[in-house]
């Protein structure tokens, strides 16, 4: 099932309150969404599919368009979420790294919903966040009060998570009451997670992740006590981050972990090791070099590799068994 923006709230409400936080992959194929939504299926947790402008703009979906690679992201996530298979998944949509002269146009435009055609249908995000690392603390507020706006201006809900701005290192405790406040205060009850820095970094490095559940914890607690209601936190940068470390971030306030790198050098290198192991196939007079050659062959070797590490992923998270809960707490 997917979400919309009030039955995302309560998702968040509910990995708070019982201390799991929800995967949240950036997916850049087709075949990486089903993947991802194969393993929350198999362990019977929440999944966040969320995806950056780069993929929005990819040849998977929208071929230099963004706003058509929205549309068609969305429709097909729409379509397998509602499916049997996957009907009974929590599945939330969330904008992740969309940044850039067309960041305005393109998050307000889906807030309003998008549609096909001449058709009535309207499709929605469920979550929305944009990438702040090149925005000032005012462009920042701005964008998202914008945001706010473009919802109420449209009557619809809207579930925003806000970033600090910081890629690496440790938010000052005092950027959330720079930040969160005015948003807040102008459009109240549309904020409902916080992504500061608490010590990771997006990608991998060699320099070690100085990782501070303790900044969770203190942030977590100002963001509720500025918006007057539970809030958790975004953690971003989560490849190679420990699964000690995911765990005390868990228990001290993350509800939303991103992981975006190390889930796409895994699949990267099981096609490597496909190609690699299949050379003799590929040679036109083979005759298995059809089904060699086709992408369902590929897919199914990456996914045999994949799904287990985003099952373990989930499981290190305290997300399996919770969609029952999940479902439960939204009435469904």
């Amino acid at each position: 099932m997917l979400l919309d923006p009030f039955q995302s709230r309560v998702l968040f409400r509910c990995a708070l309150e019982n201390h799991f936080a929800v995967l949240a992959v950036n997916a850049d194929s087709p075949a990486a969404v089903i993947d991802c939504l194969e393993a929350a299926r198999e362990c019977d947790a929440p999944i966040i599919i969320e995806t950056s402008l780069w993929q929005l703009m990819g040849r998977s979906f929208g071929h230099g368009d963004a706003a058509l690679g929205m549309a068609r992201y969305l429709a097909e996530l729409t379509v397998l979420a509602a499916s049997e298979r996957y009907r009974d998944v929590p599945v939330i949509f969330h904008t992740d790294h969309i940044k850039g002269p067309e960041t305005l146009a393109l998050l307000t435009g889906a807030i309003r919903g998008l549609s096909f055609g001449d058709t009535d249908l309207k499709l929605r995000p469920s979550t929305i966040s944009l990438d702040s690392s090149e925005l000032s603390e005012e462009q920042n507020i701005a964008h998202i009060a914008a945001l706010c706006t473009a919802a109420r201006d449209a009557e619809v809900p809207v579930t925003l998570e806000m970033e600090a701005g910081v890629d690496a290192g440790v938010t000052p405790i005092e950027v959330a009451d720079r930040l969160l406040a005015p948003v807040e205060h102008a459009h109240p009850g549309c904020l409902h997670l916080w992504a500061p820095g608490v010590g990771t970094q997006h990608g991998f490095s060699d320099k070690g992740y100085p990782f501070s559940p303790a900044a969770v914890a203190q942030h977590s607690a100002r963001a509720s006590e500025i918006c007057g209601r539970p809030i958790g936190l975004a953690l971003h940068g989560s490849s190679g981050l420990p699964e000690s470390a995911l765990r005390e971030g868990v228990a001290a306030g993350v509800v939303k972990v991103n992981w975006s790198s190390e889930s796409l050098l895994i699949r990267s290198r099981a096609s490597r090791d496909f190609y690699a192991a299949h050379p003799a196939e590929l040679e036109k007079a083979h005759k298995s070099w059809k089904a060699t050659a086709m992408d369902h062959g590929v897919q199914s070797f990456v996914a045999a590799r994949y799904v287990p590490r985003v099952v373990e992923r989930i499981r290190v998270l305290g997300g399996a068994g919770q969609a029952a809960v999940v479902r439960t707490a939204i009435g469904t």
